[in-house]
């Protein structure tokens, strides 16, 4: 099997697996019990959390621990927009975002809320001047994408971020579900950011919206403090502290792994250059880590079925995208509905091998002379 879909989950980590059961085994306690087990319980947690601040290079921030990256952006969302509604109801976004970004923007929207698109550029950046043109006095909410799931464009956080310093009742939000655990992310500027485990190889089930501590936000999970007051329930110590693991051992020798990426994806690049028919939506922007191609007039899950049947997997849009018939993050970007229609996304990984790429291409030269003959 060859695993080509890293950005939509990633396998566990033995290390961290080895993290979680030994969590379950050796401290049974629930953390928010007062006797001897749930103090040592709470106090893992404690070191799990001050050492998730310390990978991120943070302080004076809160650690919400969520099921995962969509809660998160979720809480995030409504937690600013209910607290802060009195302040106004505008909000700022790209076309770039998530499902769990758009969904809880759209359910705003029915109850007053207005939302903005800020332009993007020709490269599908944001476009800074056009942000400042639409921030208003009751803007209190710009929730962005540090990295699109489909085509891996990595916006310019910091310089967005250091615009919204200038506009204290404004609160910016960033998605860093496809950026934490894959690149360096300066979050000097940034108030509140949401990611995953399963993105950087830790368990599924467990993600964190993490938040500058003197940023009040309202619960969507009522009942109780927890390890924090913005989200109630039994804290799962296991979870935790894997995804702790997960986060450190993401950044082991990052620069190494960045690098051997980005030259499996050149090599990919440039090997897909040689097809007529091939366009690479992917560009400069991009984290290696993601490469989306599409073939003209072949439909994406035509060519991911006939990838599949090698064994090799890879996918068409976003895992949590929208059922349109065409990518949305496509279209934005490159204003090409062809493209839009046959887009797939390849996601590699450090774990990715050189005699993986070879194999895809020799694999990708039969499935595209076979579908394009098909045409």
């Amino acid at each position: 099997m060859i695993y080509l879909d890293y950005s939509a989950t990633t396998p566990v980590n033995e290390e961290v697996l080895n993290s979680f059961v030994k969590a379950c085994n050796m401290y049974p306690g629930n953390p928010n019990s007062l006797h001897k087990l749930g103090v040592d319980a709470n106090h893992l947690i404690n070191s799990s959390t001050e050492q998730i601040l310390n990978i991120l290079n943070i302080k004076d921030y809160d650690v919400i621990y969520t099921s995962g990256a969509s809660e998160s952006n979720n809480l995030a969302i409504k937690g600013i927009t209910d607290k802060y509604s009195n302040r106004g109801k505008h909000i700022i976004t790209t076309s770039l975002e998530h499902s769990s970004i758009n969904g809880p923007l759209e359910y705003l929207k029915e109850k007053g809320f207005e939302i903005s698109y800020v332009k993007l550029d020709n490269n599908g950046r944001v476009d800074i001047n056009n942000l400042k043109e639409i921030l208003r006095d009751d803007t209190i909410l710009v929730s962005i994408n540090a990295v699109n799931s489909e085509l891996g464009i990595r916006q310019p956080i910091e310089e967005i971020g250091a615009l919204l310093n200038n506009y204290p009742k404004c609160y910016f939000h960033v998605d860093m579900t496809q950026a934490i655990g894959k690149i360096k992310v300066d979050l000097t500027n940034v108030d509140l950011f949401s990611f995953s485990a399963h993105k950087f190889y830790g368990i599924k089930g467990i993600g964190a919206l993490i938040k500058k501590n003197k940023i009040i936000i309202e619960p969507i999970i009522h009942g109780g403090k927890s390890t924090t007051i913005y989200r109630s329930g039994t804290p799962s110590l296991p979870l935790i502290v894997s995804m702790s693991k997960a986060l450190r051992l993401s950044y082991e020798n990052i620069d190494s792994k960045i690098n051997y990426i980005k030259e499996i994806s050149n090599d990919l690049k440039e090997y897909f250059s040689n097809y007529e028919l091939v366009r690479i939506n992917s560009n400069e922007y991009s984290i290696p880590h993601i490469l989306n191609i599409s073939i003209i007039g072949v439909k994406p899950e035509t060519l991911l079925h006939s990838l599949e049947s090698h064994n090799i997997f890879v996918s068409t849009k976003s895992a949590c995208s929208s059922n349109n018939a065409y990518s949305e993050a496509v279209y934005s970007v490159t204003n090409d509905m062809e493209s839009a229609k046959s887009s797939i996304r390849i996601s590699l990984s450090y774990l990715t091998t050189k005699e993986e790429i070879n194999t895809l291409k020799e694999t990708f030269k039969e499935c595209y002379k076979e579908l394009t003959c098909l045409r």
